[in-house]
């Protein structure tokens, strides 16, 4: 396995259309980490990462390295600068989106720790993520999902009509 290198990107995904106009690169694991993860990437101007989002196992980190995008916390919207560091702890003091409403690309790097399963959320949407791996797991959209004890009560009730060893 070659070294990653930022500054010669060989982009792993590429979403060219609305609403993500980016692309990146997984740094993680081709510089061979097991639990953590590091994206670099492209964003151009009117394109994002991801939706306003909560992760409830993992924390991140985002490093800035050229372009000035925006960033929604919390706290509002603020435009950020090449240099500029910042984490996002686990929970809602953590949400976050970054997106490029600037009219040159961005280039930003996001640093993750790597816990599985996890739970993320979208609050725009109400939709909730349950996270095997990276990018694999299940999304329940807002009013698809029950009550946990409604469903494990559902769960009891199949096995005992399965009958033994159900």
């Amino acid at each position: 396995m070659g070294d990653a290198n930022i500054n010669e990107p060989e982009w792993d995904r590429d979403f060219a259309d609305e609403p993500f106009r980016s692309r990146g690169m997984l740094l993680g694991p081709r510089a061979g980490a097991e639990e953590l993860g590091a994206t670099l990437y492209e964003l151009d101007p009117g394109g994002a990462i991801s939706p306003y989002h909560v992760h409830y196992g993992n924390e991140e980190m985002l490093l800035v390295l050229s372009g000035t995008p925006e960033l929604r916390t919390p706290e509002g919207a603020r435009r950020l600068q090449p240099g500029a560091v910042v984490a996002f702890r686990r929970g809602p003091e953590g949400a976050h989106r970054v997106s490029n409403p600037g009219e040159e690309p961005a280039r930003i790097i996001m640093i993750s720790t790597m816990r599985f399963p996890e739970v993320a959320e979208h609050p725009d949407t109400g939709t909730v993520l349950s996270m095997t791996g990276p990018a694999e797991g299940k999304s329940f959209p807002e009013g698809t999902d029950l009550p946990f004890m409604d469903t494990v009560m559902a769960a009891m009730q199949a096995a005992k009509e399965r009958g033994p060893g159900g």
